[in-house]
């Protein structure tokens, strides 16, 4: 078995030590730097075995952390590493995610709490930036993220929050493509967030829905007319539309943001087809249970607010429908188990932990993106010597780290066959070890680290 690591110490560095220290003497410091930073801090390890080109991950906070360099320590992959635990970019004023966002690499970034405490001059306070996600998103020009789940794949335009109700304030800016609001919504990210919809639901023949509420904010019905723009000249059918055409009603908007697109922004359009729906956003979550009930192959295009209430029912609702179903076969009395009648009927959808998220951006490769929303009351249990609280909890499963990595290695090597079958082995090898009964974080690593031979050693 290779050397390990020593992940309660890292966690213990994190609540009351000197945590990048720590880690700074663990990993070696990279030369790569992003475009045009020459003082970023960034940690390289594993084995370049293969050729196989490294995923940058960030090292946030908690179990986003401590999961992350143990998965990493298990696989052996080559990976570049960023500092963004809250503390550190706390003190650094966010430069971390100006280094991450600007670093031309698949990336896998963990969203964790917004509401960390940090240390600013003896005081107790709220980490700078929060979350941090939407500087990040800003920093790395990224226009969307895309959520395929069973059979409904979710494309949410980001960063855009509506909705102005000031009809007189709002406006497009010439100059840039902004949008006015709170967030000053990129016109021109919006462009390229609507052609990627058409183009995944041309290319996969799936059932377009545009879910916006173009009859109650301004900016949405840009969108509207955009996506309305957008179509001209192709071979696209709106089988169902809004009552007002709203590339008529904002035309003159419209056309700012499109003055600023590349010319051939459209180029190869005209052979795009495929049926669309324009839906008004709150409809669209009723109708995306029916989707997922009748394993309709749908891609919903949607707002940032309203995507992401529409993320949010994606994983809630599995969960949800299969209690129900379990819940009537109780009382029909037949005597079987929902999740195994679940799978059975043809449904994949686990329960939303195994949902991958992708941003895209406007330049660069694209970062896979996941949440965890308990990883921190969990790493918090452990440091307290009892994970389970006396059996009532669960270990913390950190298949998700192995799932995201899978997926980001898979798309930062593209044709790399070996690397492909190798993650899946992987993968099959963890689920055998947390299949039955998870182990204890700790034991599990034991475990992991016995079973598995990192990448390129023989």
């Amino acid at each position: 078995m290779t050397k390990q690591l020593d992940l309660l110490k890292i966690a213990q560095e994190e609540q009351s030590g000197d945590l990048f220290k720590l880690l700074d003497s663990i990993y070696k410091r990279s030369k790569v730097q992003p475009k045009g930073i020459s003082d970023a801090v960034i940690w390289e390890g594993g084995n370049p075995y293969g050729n196989v080109k490294p995923v940058a991950h960030a090292f946030t906070d908690m179990f986003a952390l401590n999961g992350t360099v143990m998965a990493l320590d298990v696989l052996g992959l080559p990976f570049l590493g960023l500092p963004m635990m809250a503390q550190y970019r706390h003190d650094t004023k966010l430069a971390p995610l100006d280094w991450f966002g600007k670093l031309d690499y698949t990336s896998l970034k963990w969203s964790t709490a917004g509401d960390f405490m940090v240390n600013d001059s003896g005081k107790k306070v709220v980490v700078a930036g929060k979350s941090g996600n939407a500087q990040l998103r800003t920093a790395a020009g990224v226009y969307c993220n895309v959520r395929p789940y069973g059979t409904i794949t979710s494309i949410r335009f980001m960063p855009g929050l509506p909705y102005s109700q000031d009809k007189k304030a709002f406006r497009v800016d010439t100059a840039t493509g902004n949008v006015h609001s709170e967030m000053n919504t990129p016109g021109i990210r919006m462009a390229y967030a609507g052609r990627l919809f058409l183009k995944m639901v041309h290319e996969t023949g799936q059932l377009g829905r545009i879910a916006t509420k173009p009859t109650q904010g301004q900016e949405d019905t840009v969108i509207a007319g955009m996506m309305r723009w957008l179509m001209q000249g192709t071979k696209f059918k709106v089988t169902r539309k809004y009552t007002v055409d709203a590339y008529e009603e904002q035309r003159a908007n419209v056309d700012a943001i499109v003055a600023l697109l590349p010319k051939d922004f459209k180029a190869g359009m005209e052979n795009w087809g495929g049926e669309i729906l324009e839906h008004i956003s709150d409809t669209a979550y009723g109708l995306m249970l029916h989707d997922m009930i009748n394993q309709r192959k749908v891609v919903i295009f949607a707002t940032d607010l309203d995507g992401d209430r529409l993320t949010d029912l994606m994983a809630d609702a599995p969960d949800v429908l299969r209690a129900w179903g379990q819940m009537v076969m109780n009382q029909v009395k037949p005597g079987q188990d929902m999740n195994k009648v679940w799978a059975d009927m043809g449904f994949t959808m686990k329960g939303g932990k195994d949902m991958t998220s992708v941003m895209y951006r406007m330049v660069g490769e694209p970062i896979y993106e996941q949440t965890l929303g308990s990883a921190d009351a969990m790493l918090l249990r452990l440091l307290d010597g009892d994970e389970t609280v006396g059996g009532e909890k669960q270990p913390y499963d950190p298949r998700i780290h192995f799932v995201l990595i899978n997926d980001a290695y898979k798309a930062a090597n593209p044709g790399n066959t070996e690397l492909a079958l190798w993650l899946d082995a992987q993968l099959e090898i963890f689920d055998k070890i947390y299949g039955d009964k998870r182990p204890r974080y700790l034991d599990g690593y034991q475990k992991l680290k016995a079973a598995i031979k990192p990448w390129g050693s023989k």
